[in-house]
């Protein structure tokens, strides 16, 4: 009955974000919403599976192999319950914040999250779309992450949950009064935080990269707040029109792209205000 109640709830809070958006859109959208969030949620549903499988077993065991046999950074100090699951919550955000700079600089790891990014419009379901390759290439630095910082199931469990609600909220198409994002980035990622992080160019792109605490940007000096919304081309430079946005064209993206399609846009006057 738990589950069903939790899984009521989340339910309700998408619906409500999903409504959210549509009553105060801070971009405005190019592809029509029923195709893009029929396709994503394809590519969603197709990543959760191969996660459920695949992931879930292993750090299954790996987080009862850390907490039985000692094994990581937390494990070295006898702590109360829950300083270990708010350091690990942390930690884990940190790690997450060094694996998605490795997705932009790594050759082979862009080519699948550039299907993340290569989208014309950005919202909540864009939150869910990330390529099954990267998903599963990511297993190993899960696993890495599990083992160096010691992360007991439970601290695991309620980050994961934490991670869902704060890339649905970051990249849904939300317009709050700024005041409230101004406050709310000063410790969170915010949706205008992260729609500069989604820009065709690639001085923009490669910035705000964090997860769920801002400060991870702020402190590497990757935080970029200063590009107006309207301004903003979301996507990527080689795909710009729906027809090359298809359920194949996306899957197959990774696999087929050249070299110049991967590529972001040096130029920011050629992407403004559409």
């Amino acid at each position: 009955m738990g589950v069903l109640i939790r899984a009521g709830l989340a339910a309700i809070a998408v619906g409500a974000l999903v409504w959210l958006e549509r009553r105060r859109p801070l971009r405005r959208t190019v592809e029509p919403a029923l195709r893009r969030n029929l396709r994503n949620a394809v590519v969603a549903a197709m990543g959760g599976v191969a996660l459920r499988l695949l992931e879930r077993p292993v750090t299954d065991r790996l987080t009862a192999m850390a907490v039985r046999h000692r094994i990581g950074l937390l494990q070295r100090f006898n702590m109360p319950k829950w300083a270990e699951t708010l350091l690990a919550v942390v930690l884990l955000d940190y790690t997450l914040y060094v694996w998605h700079v490795l997705t932009h600089r790594v050759p082979l790891l862009w080519r699948f999250h550039i299907v993340h990014h290569a989208d014309l419009d950005m919202d909540a379901s864009t939150a869910v779309r990330f390529h099954v390759g990267e998903l599963v290439m990511s297993i190993g630095w899960r696993a890495g992450q599990v083992l160096l910082i010691g992360v007991p199931a439970e601290a695991l469990d309620l980050w994961q949950k934490l991670v869902i609600a704060a890339i649905l909220f970051h990249h849904s198409n939300l317009r709050l009064p700024i005041d409230l994002e101004r406050a709310l980035v000063q410790g969170i990622v915010t949706p205008r935080m992260h729609g500069v992080h989604h820009s065709v160019v690639r001085a923009e792109a490669d910035s705000n990269w964090s997860t769920i605490l801002s400060v991870w940007d702020r402190l590497h000096g990757t935080l970029r707040l200063n590009v107006p919304q309207d301004e903003i081309e979301i996507g990527v430079p080689a795909f710009r029109t729906p027809d090359q946005l298809g359920l194949l064209q996306f899957l197959t993206i990774p696999l087929v792209a050249s070299g110049r399609d991967l590529e972001l846009a040096d130029a920011t006057h050629q992407y403004r205000a559409r």
